[in-house]
């Protein structure tokens, strides 16, 4: 059987929904779609990019806490209600994801708040190296 274990991050959303920032399964990390809240002080920025920012800062630690980086990360999902939005973000989904090139998807939809402008989601497999 192989480790699996759930990776919370505080954010109130996980207690009242029902879910984990990641889980790990053996080799794999599953990161939930991830906003661009501030979980230690449950406030979000009106600018697309600072809360993209946020999102890789978010992801970045349920990754750590994986034992892995963004360099294993494998699939990368943005989305976004707003596609005017997205090209504003590729500077710094590019320092994230230039070197690593996963497989990524934009899609176009809604969120679960109004004051959320875009929503990450990745997946990563932990490597012998990290």
């Amino acid at each position: 059987m192989t480790e699996r274990h759930a990776i919370l991050s505080g954010s109130t959303f996980e207690e009242q929904i029902g879910y984990a920032r990641a889980v790990v399964d053996g080799d794999w990390v599953h990161v939930s779609g991830t906003t661009g809240f501030d979980y230690d002080t449950m406030t979000i920025s009106d600018d697309v990019v600072e809360q993209a920012e946020q999102c890789l800062r978010n992801i970045g630690a349920a990754l750590a806490e994986a034992k892995c980086t963004f360099a294993d990360v494998v699939r990368v999902r943005y989305l976004l209600p707003d596609r005017e939005d997205f090209e504003p973000c590729w500077p710094v989904l590019r320092r994230a994801f230039g070197e690593v090139r996963p497989a990524a998807t934009m899609l176009m939809c809604g969120l679960a708040d109004p004051r959320m402008k875009i929503e990450i989601e990745v997946y990563a497999r932990r490597t012998a190296t990290t």
